[in-house]
């Protein structure tokens, strides 16, 4: 395993994909780039420094000065670990919109690039095999209905000691997935040649070994 190698998964809100991701990262012994939490970081530091959405030019001043980091499996932004701050409701509907600003996405996918090159890695997000790595070894499209898309939100969230209820989950997953797939740019979409897998029915490891089964022989 001394080539490096690029493992792209895609697809929508609560498909599973960073559970998976980091499984694959933990079995194949490589980096695992949580993308999502990087758009959460940025959302997070946004709402904490008041600033909104429409003012781009503030947001291009943060992201000057903004580092996003990650280590054993925790988020760091400027050096703090926030992890558990960026996973409410709140943040993720801001983060859906923070992604769709172009100031953002050229800062964070630079940044993507830059630990693609250095070293091998499994990404998750809703452009990696589209737009971060279109050329990457390994691209999956990772999917699942609604319904249980909304159950495994909704328990993610009740473990973490929120409760709310599973309509309005279901509900912001709906709303999440249009705005990602009717984005201007690079919306949520399957790469030509990504191999696409529906979860709905299957266990975490199943989908693993489905995954590794493709990776490793090619290793």
């Amino acid at each position: 395993m001394g080539k490096i190698f690029r493992i792209a998964i895609d697809g929508p809100s609560g498909a599973g994909k960073s559970t998976i991701a980091k499984r694959l990262a933990l079995e194949l012994a490589i980096d695992y780039i949580d993308t999502g939490a990087m758009y959460r970081a940025v959302a997070y530091k946004m709402m904490s420094e008041g600033i909104s959405v429409d003012e781009v030019d503030k947001i291009k001043s943060m992201l000057e000065s903004t580092h996003i980091d990650f280590a054993k499996g925790e988020t760091i932004l400027d050096g703090e670990i926030i992890s558990d701050k960026i996973r409410t409701p709140e943040i993720s509907e801001l983060a859906s919109d923070v992604s769709a600003l172009p100031v953002v996405r050229e800062k964070l996918v630079k940044l993507q690039r830059e630990m693609g090159k250095r070293k091998s890695v499994v990404m998750d997000g809703r452009d990696i095999g589209t737009n971060v790595f279109p050329d990457a070894e390994f691209k999956f499209f990772l999917t699942a209905s609604v319904k249980e898309r909304a159950r495994r939100r909704w328990n993610q969230l009740k473990e973490m000691g929120k409760e709310i209820d599973i309509t309005q989950v279901e509900a912001d997953i709906i709303k999440r997935d249009h705005n990602d797939s009717t984005r201007k740019i690079n919306p949520l979409q399957k790469a030509k040649d990504a191999v696409e897998l529906d979860s709905t029915t299957l266990s975490i490891k199943e989908v693993t070994d489905f995954i590794l089964n493709i990776v490793r022989p090619s290793l």
